[in-house]
């Protein structure tokens, strides 16, 4: 690990790793760096504007130098300073007018600090007064003048006594005062908001504001640190409208960015004894920096002020070149804007303009801006940055002498990202991440925008659901772009991102009830793979999905469902407390359309269930264990499986799910059903010592004990012997990997998984033609609406465990339902079974291997079935 990463700041170091912006820099000279590989890079950030030379400007470096030689003292006071007086004089001679007064800092910062007591000192007033969005520091007083709550709330900021208003809004500031008489000190503002996202006021702002600040007697102070000293073309930015303020601040540039300094200039009206007593820096006014300064100023103004010239015109040529850019491509950028050297780009990109696509994602994370600048430097070797508070801003704020040929490297690079991004082709724009070269990602057709649903309104259902990728291959599922990876890379670029993406709203959907009902729904992806969420600590898994959940909850979430591992990691939800809002595993709703779904293959295949032997993979576990009670009604035989490697346990809790099949039929008998001839159910039916419907429990476990050997339910560990004698296998379990081997299966087997990830070996579509694998769990949803994200299915096909939260949604009864695995009770599966046949839910059409199944192929598997049927009774002598 980096010294940086380790001691320094390891959560910047890390995300600075974990995006490719950590270069270490071994060389700067003028607009170039070079990193310790001995790359060359364009830099057109410029420490934020800090550095109007470049990198070690030799000027200022001589100026240093010759301190040394003469061996000027540094730190003298009290005493008059003779570098700290000539550098007041170059800035009060080249200030606007009426500005007398320099009192040095440290930083910009401290120059704020200094600012805030002159100002306060002048008037006896506390009220300080700035803009929103502003950024004026991170010392306590400057932050409470910034106007971002996201520096501010865990620092304890504002202080009190500071106010913001809207920036570029003179009435407000009118109001304000108005309302607030004999309040404020000053007015704190910016020419142009640099953090803030190059955000340029309405031309004659600053005259207004000036002459609004006279009236009410309070303090104007204009905060250059960024716009200061040429940036925009001007000495000061204030200059272009010739106003005169009474404070302007200044920092960044002034020692050409090789030594911290920064200075308070005031007038007459706020310059005071109190504060001249009252205020001062050990370090403020050191020889050294002062001499830096002294240079810098001589640099800036030689020759006519020819470097400031050189910034309107490179400026204009720049801003020029970005405009056309925008017309180009003016999809995805939204404004170019900013004065001189001081300029912004902001994108319009977010996940309804990019859907189906991670960009989107990574605009609404405040990812993008940052992922474009490291492509930017990673991939074209210039280097810029985005801006703190405008998320969607890149910033472009390069050394004061920069060429236009300079610029024509920017702009060459700028266009080979918009011509990615055009296409919406994430995989090649994070190529750059993995170490592989864009130009190797083909090109990518994105599918389009989709239809903008419309918000939701109070009369309606809310739900969300939590999906993830099950398989690093599912990425692409959200970003079809991501094909393009192999798995490998694939993993590498998910260990890029997981400790930074954070959970995301992938699309919504409107569900139409048959009966008129409608639920507005959101899914939220989970940016891990079951095998992540399997293997990382418990607590930390259970975070992640808290996370989510409290996303889903904030944007009016009424339910939310819980999707495939969310719900295996959080034990079927029991683990999830006090989150605020009713879960829903969808496991009941999922036994319901596992049943329909091998039921309807049965009898496509012209068998009855009762002449069935099945076997339940995963009995033990909610959605095994309810499939196999709804089962036990028509089948003819059960076999419960469960996991090898904690033998005694899984067959104590198979013994239980055998207990549950009996007392389920107990109870239909009770309530006058009656079961088909030779099914399992039947013959329970017929037996005498059958417990009574309100037995207690140990009583059916008993009586599962006394049947398990010659019973029709049986209990069992090992898969690989009991599978090749099975005619159905439904697989529900929560394991990762493939269970089932082509080898394990009977000729003629009917396979339904549930599971997910498939726990069906590959081979089994590769080399047994002749048996029969449907997905279980996979329903139409009235109406067939678009669910907004592509997750393998036609359009309007959904999981059972979705259609459950949907169906719950609709009928607006928001409690917590089939949670755990006593949660999935007889009592929901049948309430769920009633929910979809009021809505219109229904099981959708079977396919196999996500493909439609072939009459080729059902006589194909109905021939092996009668084979294996043929060769049972040759061999049993029937």
């Amino acid at each position: 690990m980096h010294p940086f990463s380790e001691h320094v700041n390891p959560h910047l170091g890390n995300l600075l790793e974990s995006i490719k912006l950590d270069k270490s820099y071994v060389k700067g000279e003028g607009c170039l760096l070079y990193d310790e590989k001995g790359n060359q890079y364009l830099d057109f950030i410029a420490a934020y504007g800090a550095l109007p030379f470049g990198h070690n400007p030799p000027g200022i470096w001589e100026a240093i130098l010759d301190t040394y030689r003469e061996m000027e003292p540094g730190f003298i006071q009290p005493s008059k300073l003779n570098a700290a007086g000539e550098l007041a004089q170059k800035l009060v001679d080249i200030a606007p007018e009426g500005f007398n007064y320099a009192t040095f800092t440290n930083s910009g910062a401290e120059a704020v600090e200094a600012a805030i007591k002159l100002c306060r000192s002048a008037t006896g007033k506390m009220g300080i007064l700035s803009t929103e969005n502003s950024f004026h520091g991170k010392t306590m007083g400057a932050l409470s003048a910034t106007g971002n709550p996201n520096y501010q709330q865990v620092f304890g900021a504002p202080l009190e006594h500071f106010n913001h208003i809207e920036f570029g809004d003179a009435e407000a500031l009118e109001k304000e005062l108005e309302n607030n008489p004999d309040y404020y000190a000053a007015f704190f503002v910016e020419p142009i908001q640099g953090e803030g996202g190059i955000v340029e006021p309405p031309e004659g702002y600053l005259r207004q504001v000036k002459e609004i600040c006279d009236r009410h007697e309070v303090l104007l102070v204009l905060d250059e640190i960024q716009t200061g000293l040429g940036r925009t073309g001007y000495m000061f930015a204030c200059e272009k409208e010739e106003v005169n303020p009474d404070v302007i601040l200044l920092a960044k540039a002034l020692s050409g960015g090789i030594i911290p300094i920064g200075v308070c200039l005031s007038n007459d009206k706020a310059y005071n004894d109190d504060f001249a007593e009252k205020h001062s820096s050990t370090f403020a006014g050191n020889t050294t920096a002062c001499r830096a300064g002294i240079k810098a100023l001589e640099m800036l103004t030689a020759n006519k002020n020819e470097l400031l010239q050189n910034v309107k015109e490179t400026g204009a040529y720049l801003q020029k070149g970005l405009i056309s850019l925008q017309e180009k491509y003016p999809g995805i950028i939204r404004q170019v804007r900013g004065q001189g050297l001081m300029l912004g780009l902001e994108f319009d990109i977010n996940r309804h303009t990019y859907p189906s696509s991670l960009l989107g994602i990574m605009a609404e994370q405040e990812m993008l801006t940052p992922v474009l600048s490291s492509y930017l430097l990673n991939v074209e070797k210039v280097r810029v940055a985005p801006t703190l508070n405008g998320n969607r801003v890149i910033r472009i704020e390069p050394p004061l002498h920069i060429t236009k040929e300079q610029c024509d490297q920017l702009l060459a690079g700028l266009e080979n990202m918009l011509q990615i991004l055009n296409e919406a082709n994430t995989a090649r724009l994070l190529s750059f991440l993995i170490d592989k070269d864009p130009q190797e990602v083909p090109s990518f057709e994105h599918p389009g925008a989709r239809e903008i649903i419309a918000p939701p309104d109070d009369s309606e259902g809310r739900f969300a659901f939590l999906i993830h990728p099950i398989a690093l291959e599912n990425y692409s599922d959200f970003d079809p772009s991501l094909a393009a990876f192999t798995e490998e890379e694939l993993e590498r670029l998910t260990e890029s991102w997981n400790d930074i993406v954070e959970p995301f709203v992938i699309s919504e959907a409107r569900i139409n009830s048959k009966n008129g009902d409608t639920a507005y729904g959101e899914f939220i992806v989970v940016p891990r793979t079951a095998e992540e969420l399997s293997e990382m600590p418990r607590q930390h898994a259970l975070g992640e999905i808290k996370h989510a959940i409290g996303m889903a909850r904030e944007r009016g979430a009424k339910i939310v469902g819980l999707g495939a591992f969310t719900a295996v990691v959080s034990m079927g939800g029991l683990y999830l407390k006090k989150v605020g809002v009713p879960l829903t595993t969808g496991n009941s709703y999922t036994v319901v359309s596992a049943a329909e779904a091998v039921n309807s293959a049965l009898e496509e295949m012209g068998e009855a269930p009762e002449e069935a032997s099945v076997a339940v993979i995963g009995a033990a576990g909610s959605i095994g264990k309810g499939t196999a009670v709804l089962m036990a009604e028509k089948a003819g035989h059960i076999t419960l499986i469960g996991n090898p490697q904690n033998e005694d346990s899984s067959i104590n809790r198979l013994s239980g799910t055998a207990a549950e099949i009996y007392r389920h039929i107990s109870r239909q008998m009770n309530k006058g059903q009656t079961f088909a001839r030779g099914s399992l159910a039947d013959r329970v039916s017929r037996m005498k010592n059958l417990p009574g419907p309100d037995a207690p429990q140990k009583e059916f476990v008993k009586f599962a004990q006394d049947l398990e050997k010659n019973g029709p339910v049986r209990t069992s560990t090992d898969l690989h012997g009991e599978l090749p004698h099975a005619d159905v296998v439904i697989s529900a379990t929560n394991a990762t990997g493939s269970l089932i081997s082509s080898a394990d299966l009977k000729s003629g087997a009917l396979v339904c998984e549930i599971s997910r990830p498939s726990n069906i070996s590959d081979d089994v579509l590769k080399q047994r033609a002749d048996v029969l694998v449907i997905e279980g769990g996979v329903v139409e949803v009235p109406g067939l609406p678009s669910l907004g994200w592509d997750f393998g299915f036609d359009t309007g096909l959904a999981y059972a465990c979705m259609s459950e939260t949907m169906m719950l949604a609709l009928e607006q009864d928001y409690r917590s339902f089939s949670l755990g695995s006593s949660g999935v009770t007889m009592e929901s599966i049948l309430y769920t079974q009633g929910l979809a046949h009021k809505h219109g839910f229904k099981l959708a059409s079977l396919k196999s291997f996500d493909l439609p199944i072939t009459d080729e192929k059902w006589a194909s598997v109905i021939q092996a079935r009668n084979k294996s049927k043929q060769k049972l009774a040759s061999s049993s002598g029937g």
